[in-house]
C-alpha cells in the first residue's frame, strides 16, 4: 500500500474548479448553464499582448529564463508599480511565477510549521487556509463582516496577533467579497505593526486595478515601514484577461528573495518565454483595455445588485472592488451550500456557497459578474423563479 505524508490529509482545494467542472458535465448532456461561479474575465486577452505572445514563439523564444524572470519584465513590473501606486521597487525584488497562487504557496511555506499562527481572511481566498493547514501551522481567521463593507477591521485584525503569529495574510479588494479596505483603515493596521516587528506580512493585491464609486485602491508597499517584511503579491491574470497564460508577479523584501528563488528553482524552474514577452506587453503598452473591462464590470455589479436585492429574502451590499457580488441569503431559509447545489441543479445557475470561502461565509453566496449582462439577467430570473418556488428541505 502506497503511503503519503499526512499533511497531504490537510490540504483543501478551490471549489469553484469543481463547481466549473460540473457545471461542464451538465452542460455536456444538453443542460443551459449560466456559470456566474468562476473568477475569470469573459474577455479574450487584448490582440496587442497575444501578438506579443506569438512574436516570441517566432523569433526563437524558446528555452529557459531566469528562474526570477526575464529582466525586461521584472523591469516592466517596477514601472507598473510607480505608475499605479506611485512607489519605487527595484526590478531585483521582483519576482515573475505562474500565477498568483505561487507567491501565497511560496510564503507561507515559508512561514507555516507546527506550533506558528498565521491569519488570514475569512471569507477568504480557500487556497490561504489549505496551504496553512498544510504545512501543519495553525490557520487564524480574520473575520471579514458584512457590517464592515467587507472591508478588514485593522482592530480586530491587531488583536489576534499572538506571540506565535509568522504571517498576516490581506487582500484588498477582496475575493469572494468585492471588498474595499479604506486608507484610514490601513493606515491603523500598519501603525499597530510596529508593535509586531517580526510578523511578516502578504498583501494579496491581485484585484487592484478594479475599484469602483470613486474607491482608491491602497497598496501596502506605499508603506516603507513594513517594506522590510511584505511580500506583494499581483499578477496579469484579472487586469488583462490572462488567466490561462498563468503569470503572476511578487515584490520580495531582501531577507526572503533567496529563498523564494531557491523554491522557484525546485518546484517550476521559469516561467515560460513567450508568457513573459506578452506580459511585458501588457505592462508597457496601451492600458484601455483595462479601463474598459473594468467599465464593463462596473455596469454588471449594478445589474447584479438590483437583481439580487429584487430576490425573495436576499440582500447584497455594493462591492467596491473586483468582479464579486457577496449576496446575503440567510434570510431565505436555505443553507448556503444546499442552495448553491440546487440553483446549478435545479435551474442551471452556477455560484460558489459562501462556506468554501471560510467558516464566516455561511449565509452567503458568491456570484462573479465577469460574464455578460445577457447571462447575468438570465440568471438572476433563474434564481428569482426558484426561490418564489422552492422552499428548502
Amino acid at each position: 500500500m502506497l503511503r503519503i505524508v499526512p499533511s497531504f490529509g490537510r490540504i483543501g482545494e478551490e471549489n469553484a474548479f469543481a463547481v466549473l467542472a460540473r457545471a461542464g458535465a451538465l452542460a455536456a448532456q444538453g443542460r443551459d448553464i449560466v456559470n456566474l461561479g468562476i473568477g475569470q474575465p469573459d474577455f479574450p486577452t487584448p490582440p496587442h499582448i497575444v501578438e506579443a505572445g506569438i512574436r516570441a514563439l517566432r523569433d526563437g523564444h524558446h528555452g529557459y529564463t531566469p528562474a526570477v524572470g526575464l529582466p525586461p519584465l521584472r523591469e516592466a513590473v517596477a514601472r507598473d508599480i510607480h505608475r499605479r501606486h506611485g512607489v519605487e521597487v527595484s526590478p531585483e525584488a521582483v519576482m515573475i511565477v505562474p500565477g498568483g497562487k505561487v507567491t501565497m504557496f511560496m510564503a507561507i511555506l515559508m512561514f507555516g510549521e507546527p506550533g506558528a499562527e498565521i491569519l488570514y481572511p475569512d471569507p477568504g481566498f480557500p487556497i490561504y487556509r489549505s496551504m496553512i493547514e498544510f504545512t501543519g501551522a495553525t490557520p487564524v481567521p480574520v473575520p471579514i463582516r458584512e457590517a464592515n463593507g467587507f472591508a478588514f477591521s485593522a482592530e480586530e485584525t491587531l488583536t489576534l496577533i499572538t506571540e506565535r503569529t509568522r504571517l498576516l495574510i490581506v487582500n484588498s479588494p477582496a475575493n469572494p467579497t468585492g471588498g474595499v479596505t479604506p486608507k484610514a483603515e490601513v493606515d491603523a493596521l500598519v501603525a499597530g505593526l510596529a508593535a509586531h516587528p517580526d510578523l511578516a506580512v502578504l498583501s494579496d493585491e491581485i484585484y487592484g486595478s478594479m475599484t469602483y464609486d470613486g474607491q482608491t485602491h491602497v497598496s501596502l508597499l506605499a508603506y516603507p515601514e513594513i517594506r522590510d517584511r511584505l511580500i506583494y503579491l499581483d499578477g496579469a491574470s484579472k487586469s488583462y484577461a490572462m488567466t490561462g497564460w498563468r503569470l503572476g508577479w511578487s515584490v520580495w523584501p531582501k531577507p526572503l528573495y533567496d529563498a523564494a528563488r531557491k523554491l522557484a528553482v525546485n518546484s517550476f524552474s521559469c516561467v515560460n518565454a513567450a508568457a513573459q514577452w506578452a506580459g511585458i506587453a501588457a505592462l508597457d503598452g496601451p492600458q484601455d483595455c483595462v479601463a474598459a473591462m473594468v467599465a464593463a464590470f462596473d455596469r454588471r455589479r449594478r445589474l447584479v445588485v438590483d437583481g439580487l436585492n429584487r430576490l425573495p429574502n436576499v440582500s447584497c451590499i455594493t462591492p467596491k472592488g473586483a468582479f464579486y457580488a457577496f449576496p446575503n441569503v440567510s434570510r431565505t431559509g436555505w443553507k448556503a451550500k444546499s442552495l448553491a447545489t440546487a440553483l446549478l441543479d435545479e435551474v442551471g445557475v452556477a455560484v460558489i456557497g459562501g462556506p468554501d470561502f471560510g467558516v464566516h461565509g455561511e449565509g452567503y453566496l458568491r456570484l462573479s459578474y465577469a460574464n455578460s449582462a445577457e447571462n447575468i439577467a438570465r440568471a438572476l430570473e433563474r434564481m428569482e423563479r426558484f426561490l418564489s418556488e422552492r422552499s428548502p428541505g
